[in-house]
């Protein structure tokens, strides 16, 4: 009798977790090296001790579990993303309380989350009290979060019609025969392998492009750097405390708007989550809702000067009014892709709009969301536009009761029942915004900060703290128990409630 042959131990047999920590254990002597450089010994050691600790842990770790195969699929991977939004920060946030030392370790811990799901929650208020090497790790923590959600949406929940997939034809029975067929028939390890080799080049890629222009448009290194990554990510991280600080001024902020395109439809960068015959940017509805608000919201802004706006005192200076039209537009595309990043002519658009409430704005630009299978958070423009098209049907009932819907290029991307899972969600999402505004009500926040603070959260648009608010919201000063509610809802909100429930499910286990 033959005995079974044992597969080899390699790097890429581990749990998708260990190798995640062990990425994470790597890049953190980025900032041990840009330290160093610097002659900042100590957070140059917090940095380096950290990541050999991290390795050698995934070392043992790995040669223990070195001779076992792993038997879970896709509910396996799903876990895997929640335990690195979740458990991961615990240890990418040592060096950081160590670098700083005058911190608690929950602050840290609370800012490893925000950075990793991409939300970009600034919970240290003044950027100077950090070390550059510190920022360079935030803006390196929400790129590799991001970088995570590129492969993911391709190799694990577009396979279990989630994160946005549930509306598309493919999350449909028998909708998914048509996928390409390394998606349909390869193992998830192999998946993994396949869309990292090919998304992992074009999003570093894109980010160095990105710091490139910022650079020659006359920014810092590092903030350059911080923001390029933050743009790709959607992070909203900032070493500057913010875009409008910023030395590439007007010029760094178009190029910036041009990269926040890749948010609002995964079609920009890739076409490896839609059937054949789909993947024509230019017929693509996520794409085409996206230009609509990102144009449509600014020229009614701006057309609100004359038509409601008698009372403000601004004059008809051709200067200050393309000054306030880019303002607007540049924070519309910001917040609608949940980066977060406010223009420094943003001011100058709300005088020219003359709104007093202009945060509601940006809190329903962050609840829209970006695009499916991106870095951008919220409900996803995909369901808005299935929604949409459900409003249209209804209407047409209103007139026509007897007659019956056709399908048409609109509803090609689509399931039957799309409008109806896209309802769904949005109830979830509108229920986890209840739960989470009223529970940090319970605990002491202001009413108009829970709420504020839960759009943030679950959008993943941490910035809206300091601009949707009437005042700017100190994170400091949050009690614990808030700051954990806060961190639950960061991850809740970068994997959505409909993922939380399939885990919860005994049939996707033992399916």
């Amino acid at each position: 009798m033959r005995r079974p042959v044992k597969a080899p131990i390699g790097v890429l047999r581990l749990p998708l977790f260990l190798l995640i920590w062990g990425i994470a254990s790597l890049a953190m002597w980025l900032p041990a090296v840009h330290a160093l450089v610097l002659d900042d010994h100590h957070t140059s050691r917090s940095f380096f001790y950290a990541g050999v600790a991290g390795l050698i842990l995934v070392v043992l770790i790995g040669l223990s579990i070195g001779n076992r195969v792993p038997r879970y699929g896709m509910p396996g991977q799903l876990l895997s993303l929640l335990a690195t939004f979740a458990v991961l920060p615990l240890f990418l946030a040592v060096p950081v309380q160590d670098a700083l030392v005058s911190t608690r370790f929950l602050n840290a811990y609370f800012d490893m989350v925000s950075a990793i799901t991409t939300t970009g929650t600034d919970v240290w208020g003044d950027p100077d009290r950090l070390p550059p090497s510190v920022h360079l790790w935030r803006a390196i923590v929400g790129w590799l979060g991001g970088l995570l959600m590129w492969v993911a949406a391709s190799a694990v929940l577009a396979p279990m019609s989630l994160g946005g997939f549930e509306v598309t034809a493919k999350g449909e029975p028998g909708g998914g025969t048509a996928a390409p067929a390394h998606m349909e028939k390869a193992d998830p390890r192999r998946q993994l392998v396949l869309v990292t080799r090919t998304l992992a080049p074009v999003y570093a890629g894109l980010t160095l492009v990105l710091w490139l222009l910022l650079m020659i448009t006359g920014e810092q290194a590092l903030a350059g750097l911080s923001h390029a990554m933050s743009v790709m990510a959607t992070s909203g991280i900032s070493a500057t405390g913010g875009v409008e600080n910023a030395a590439s001024g007007l010029a760094g902020e178009m190029v910036m708007f041009l990269f926040m395109f890749f948010a609002l439809s995964r079609l920009t960068f890739s076409s490896d989550t839609v059937t054949a015959g789909q993947g024509r940017l230019d017929k693509d509805p996520e794409f085409r809702t996206g230009l609509l608000i990102v144009f449509g919201v600014p020229l009614l802004l701006f057309l609100r000067h004359w038509l409601a706006a008698y009372e403000v005192d601004a004059g008809e200076d051709l200067l200050q009014a393309l000054r306030a039209l880019w303002g607007t537009l540049f924070t519309v595309m910001s917040f609608l892709s949940t980066t977060g990043f406010e223009s420094a002519h943003w001011e100058a658009a709300q005088a020219w709009s003359g709104l007093e409430t202009p945060g509601m704005i940006l809190l329903g630009l962050a609840v829209f969301g970006g695009g499916v299978a991106t870095t951008a958070g919220g409900v996803k423009l995909l369901r808005v536009y299935a929604l949409y098209l459900n409003g249209l049907r209804e209407m047409e009932r209103l007139v026509h009761p007897s007659s019956v819907s056709g399908e048409g290029n609109r509803t090609k991307r689509l399931q039957k029942n799309g409008a109806f899972v896209a309802w769904v969600f949005f109830m979830l999402f509108a229920l986890s915004l209840a739960v989470v505004s009223t529970a940090l009500a319970a605990v002491g926040t202001d009413f108009e900060q829970s709420l504020v603070l839960a759009v943030a959260a679950l959008s993943t648009t941490g910035p809206l703290a300091d601009t949707a608010s009437s005042t700017p919201i100190v994170l400091n000063l949050l009690t614990d128990p808030a700051k954990m509610i806060l961190c639950i809802a960061m991850v809740l909100g970068r994997l959505e409630t409909l993922a939380f429930i399939a885990l919860l499910s005994p049939n996707l286990w033992r399916s």
